[in-house]
């Protein structure tokens, strides 16, 4: 058998391990926790579905191309040799010790490192967007209902009810994520797919989501559990939603892949900071410093114009509001440390918590752009950013 034809078949088949397993912490993660009670097998045929549709549909609206169009800049190796099996190979280890790092840039990097800035700066964009969503509508549903949800138990005729609910943003987050990150499997084959071809690979998929589902999701799930409340069924489907309506509008945003890790951990960032900070908030007696207090409120404003300047510029963002929009976002966090420092509310868990989640994230890239040049210096292409 051809050499190449080996290694382009392996590298999809740990490339697909390793992008499900790695990011079943983004999309099934809180399913997984919400529903452990139900047997593997129902939660695995309905992700299942999904997948088979989302993938076919694809393959047939873009002509054989199941990545959605997001490799159009990406052309095929042809002659594709044993290094480009490295980053599926790292990617599998990072994930069987936990640590949730970027598929997109660990592995679409090897194949264009000149798109790596497009792909951090969208990614980055997609972190500090999901980082102050979460933060702006966890302060209002914290108050209103996660307080609650904390507090009662979910009675039977509300968990038929939510039960419906998280399934169905369960099945949209699925499916908005699967068009993200079809590009970082199938990167290894060619971008016309024959009936034969497509077919073999959702088999392959369905057999290693299988897995997945078998083994709740792995070491990695440990992410999503240590969060506050991630096993509530109603809380879950909150997530999801908020989830799957950011990977939408980075769908529509462009086609440059990017990094769903950096904004699926940028959301929980958000949340969790917010959460802890109104809950305590409630169980000490001094209230929150006047001066904190309003410029809370103002960097909440500015926020909330920086996503709406964002929406309306849509490709037209430049890297200058980017950064400029994370400056925000730590400006509010770091507000958010120091009025509780003042109420003497203990956050500071929280934060490393946050701290801990990004430096993984951060440690993917570093690995992403090592693995380059040990590629570069084994094959002799490659290199430069």
């Amino acid at each position: 058998m051809d050499p190449t034809l080996m290694i382009m078949w392996f590298g999809f088949l740990l490339a697909g391990y390793s992008v499900v397993g790695n990011d079943s912490i983004q999309t099934l993660g809180t399913f997984l926790s919400s529903n452990e009670e139900r047997p593997w097998y129902v939660l695995w045929l309905f992700a299942g579905g999904i997948l088979t549709f989302t993938l076919v549909y694809g393959w047939y609206q873009y002509g054989g191309d199941v990545s959605y169009g997001r490799l159009e800049k990406y052309p095929f190796i042809e002659d594709m040799t044993w290094p480009y099996l490295l980053p599926p190979l790292v990617l599998m280890v990072l994930t069987r010790t936990g640590i949730p790092v970027s598929t997109s840039f660990l592995i679409l990097t090897f194949f264009k490192p000149k798109g790596l800035l497009g792909m951090t700066m969208k990614s980055l964009l997609g972190y500090v967007l999901a980082f102050a969503l979460a933060i702006l509508v966890w302060q209002v549903i914290t108050r209103l209902l996660d307080r609650r949800f904390i507090k009662n138990q979910i009675t039977p005729r509300e968990r038929t009810t939510w039960t419906i609910l998280q399934w169905s943003s369960t099945g949209f987050l699925w499916g908005q994520w699967l068009i993200q990150d079809f590009a970082n499997i199938y990167v290894y084959l060619p971008r016309d797919l024959s009936g034969m071809e497509i077919t073999l690979t959702l088999v392959i998929l369905l057999s290693l989501l299988g897995y997945i589902f078998y083994s709740r999701g792995g070491s990695i799930q440990e992410i999503v559990k240590a969060k506050t409340n991630t096993v509530d069924i109603r809380s879950a489907t909150i997530i999801d939603f908020l989830y799957a309506l950011i990977l939408l509008f980075f769908k529509e945003f462009s086609n440059v892949p990017m990094s769903t890790t950096w904004v699926f951990l940028g959301l929980l960032a958000g949340r969790e900071i917010a959460i802890r900070y109104q809950l305590s908030q409630e169980e000490t007696d001094k209230p929150a410093p006047t001066t904190f207090a309003t410029l809370g409120q103002v960097l909440n404003i500015a926020i909330l114009l920086a996503i709406g300047y964002v929406v309306y510029l849509r490709d037209a963002v430049g890297n200058m509001l980017i950064l400029g929009f994370a400056g925000l976002i730590l400006a509010r966090a770091i507000v958010f440390y120091m009025t509780a420092q003042k109420q003497e509310i203990e956050i500071k868990k929280t934060f490393r918590m946050v701290g801990s989640d990004l430096a993984k994230v951060t440690f993917g890239l570093v690995i992403s752009i090592a693995l380059v040049y040990i590629m570069k210096a084994l094959t002799g292409v490659g290199g430069g950013f």
